[in-house]
């Protein structure tokens, strides 16, 4: 089983388990050992799966508008969870592949092995739901087709994808591409950055 196999199932694993009670409030009860590259995966994927449903629940346009700013709080504190543990991820494979000496004319790459493994696990997110959408019975027979068109292009991004991720890791332990991070630097959650913030800590 290659990387993206493994990722893929532990996503699936996931985003099943979150649907047994279908809850934004359900807590996370990982079943990976703590500080695996597993686990972290499956941390990843839960809190996707989460803001996924938190971002359906704001799209009401009969929301109270109380309840949406705090659901809006709350989409932003899960984006630097999810920031902070891509990040993470990144570190986990730094430290495994520390002891590789890049070739002299190695190249680096637009997205680190986390970032692209980030849109993997939003795009098991789609799959899952085109899927409940493109079988769903109380949809029109159009509603299924169109779903199900969409739901192979996603199936075709995910064979992609994956070859590309998995490309990219073993061109990084060949040493023809070097692996470079940078660390995202948000700044809308940070009192010291975002000038709203500041300006109110200021006057207040």
């Amino acid at each position: 089983m290659d990387f993206c196999e493994k990722a893929w199932k532990i996503f699936d694993q996931s985003i099943s388990d979150y649907h047994v009670k279908d809850d934004v409030d359900s807590g996370e009860n990982n079943p990976f050992e703590n500080g695996s590259l597993e686990q972290l995966l499956y941390a990843k994927n839960w809190i996707d799966t989460v803001q996924w449903h938190l971002e359906d629940i704001i799209r009401d346009e009969n929301i109270d508008p109380v309840d949406a700013l705090k659901i809006k709080r709350r989409i932003d504190s899960s984006n630097q969870k999810r920031t902070d543990l891509v990040e993470f991820i990144d570190s986990w494979f730094l430290h495994k592949l520390n002891q590789i000496t890049p070739n002299s004319d190695a190249k680096i790459n637009t997205e680190t092995p986390a970032w692209a493994v980030d849109r993997l696990s939003i795009l098991a997110l789609k799959v899952y739901h085109m899927a409940l959408e493109a079988n769903r019975e109380s949809a029109t027979e159009e509603h299924r087709l169109k779903c199900t068109e969409k739901l192979n292009i996603l199936l075709e991004q995910k064979k992609d994808l994956s070859e590309a991720i998995n490309q990219l890791i073993s061109d990084i332990e060949n040493g023809k591409v070097k692996m470079k991070v940078y660390k995202q630097m948000k700044m809308y959650n940070d009192e010291s950055l975002n000038p709203v913030l500041y300006q109110n800590q200021k006057n207040g």
